[in-house]
């Protein structure tokens, strides 16, 4: 029976994108690696290491043997401390590290946090294709930022002389998380006299990022066909006011606003279902929540009569809020088209329901209708937003609920609450992760 062959990996996300690794040490139960890592920290966040053991296998799956977390916040400055960490307390068995913090060179970065969630200072990668001669045939470039939002993007050189996309291809990437642009250029065929064969060749440039100056064009690969260009630009991201995502505990104003507005019409309806004698006080008057769940036409018709049963018992306006997923977001998504639907009758939004649900369906797979499908993907993807056949099931769905292009955007809902009218709309979207059945989600 052979011995362990062992490795370490190393993963601290705050500081880089990828896991590191140790060698491995084959064929030994007391291995020794003697490597450094390096990782650049915020001190501002909390940077946790993973350190785990792993007995590598050809065969299988390799092994795990140890896992252990450590808060370099422990470290003093400038002094080097040995730890040990073990499976287990009683365990024999010891991963023996040291480690080193030090004050880095160079310029602080800055973030913007709350304490729980954390903003790094980000960057925008430009690339972009200069052609010189007319391409023969169709060339491929594959650009990857790991760690970026983007990920990995493609450049597709045509014969016409036109790139796609047209415009540049951009990666937003953390600018103290060691980036990197890894370019993979079209594959090249060299003629051998001396042996009269062809050989082909790939060229695969790697460029670090923090190495370019910020807003200077870079041509970072010269082809005889064309030059590939690269320029690095900040983004305003360093303080909460340029965020797009808000960083508060509370609510917003906005909903603020909106729930003391509600409160009017929630004590109003309550008084009369319960006949009170009294007005209720703001403290008094409670928040009430319809929950609904997926399930295609069918959740879609359940909440529509749902709404209709609720409102027949004047019981609608006690509610405050609606959540919906899937097929009950396109029952709420029809009715906020109305900015005034729950004080209205509801028999006019069910019987155009009705009308589409039960229309031939066969249309949304004519030649017309694929050809629409495919142009609206196409647009999509030159945008720069990534498609799936999420997308091409949404176009469906659009055909399904109506009779043409649906130009209705959410934020035009916020007309329905803009006195407190309604009850306030939570669309939610559930994200699948590998692993993981949407089943864990209901």
């Amino acid at each position: 029976v052979s011995q362990a062959d062992c490795y370490v990996s190393l993963w601290l996300p705050t500081a880089t994108c990828e896991r590191c690794r140790t060698k491995t040490v084959r064929n030994s139960n007391n291995p020794v690696w003697n490597e450094t890592f390096y990782f650049r920290i915020q001190s501002q966040v909390k940077n946790v290491l993973e350190l785990t053991v792993y007995d590598e296998d050809f065969a299988t799956p390799d092994d795990h043997l140890l896992c252990a977390l450590f808060d370099t916040a422990k470290l003093p400055i400038e002094r080097t401390v040995l730890l040990y960490f073990k499976p287990s307390p009683k365990a024999k068995e010891e991963l023996e590290v040291e480690f080193k913090l030090e004050a880095a060179s160079g310029p602080h970065e800055t973030i913007a946090t709350n304490g729980v969630l954390v903003c790094r200072e980000l960057c925008c990668l430009e690339v972009e294709v200069a052609e010189k001669m007319q391409q023969k045939s169709k060339k491929e470039l594959s650009l990857t930022v790991k760690g970026s939002f983007e990920g990995t993007q493609d450049i597709t050189l045509g014969p016409d002389g036109v790139a796609s996309p047209s415009g540049p291809t951009k990666f937003h990437y953390i600018k103290y998380a060691e980036p990197t642009l890894d370019v993979m250029l079209p594959k090249k065929r060299r003629y051998h006299p001396w042996t009269c064969k062809y050989s082909t060749e790939t060229g695969s440039p790697v460029v670090m990022l923090n190495s370019l100056t910020m807003g200077r064009k870079t041509t970072i690969a010269e082809e005889k066909r064309f030059d590939l260009n690269v320029r690095a630009q900040r983004c305003n991201c360093s303080c909460h006011q340029d965020l797009d995502m808000r960083f508060g505990f509370d609510l917003c104003s906005e909903e603020m606003a909106f729930l003391g507005k509600r409160k009017r019409y929630v004590a109003s309806a309550l008084k009369n279902v319960f006949h009170l004698q009294q007005d209720l006080q703001d403290f008094e008057v409670p928040v009430v929540a319809i929950i609904t769940t997926g399930g295609g036409l069918k959740s879609m018709t359940g909440l529509y009569g749902s709404l209709m049963g609720l409102k027949k018992l004047n019981l609608l306006d006690c509610v405050t809020y609606i959540s919906g997923l899937s097929g009950t977001t396109w029952t709420m998504a029809n009715l906020y088209r109305d900015a005034y639907w729950s004080q209205k009758d509801l028999d006019s939004h069910i019987g155009e329901a009705q009308k589409q649900a039960t229309k031939c369906k066969m249309g949304c797979f004519s030649m017309d209708r694929m050809k629409y499908y495919n142009k609206q993907l196409c647009q999509r993807k030159e945008e720069g937003y990534r498609t799936s056949f999420i997308d091409l099931w949404g176009l469906m769905i659009e055909y399904l609920l109506n009779d043409g292009k649906d130009p209705h955007k959410l934020s035009e809902q916020q007309e329905a609450l803009c006195d407190g009218q309604n009850p306030l709309p939570i669309y939610v979207s559930v994200s699948v992760r590998d692993n993981y059945s949407t089943n864990d989600f209901k």
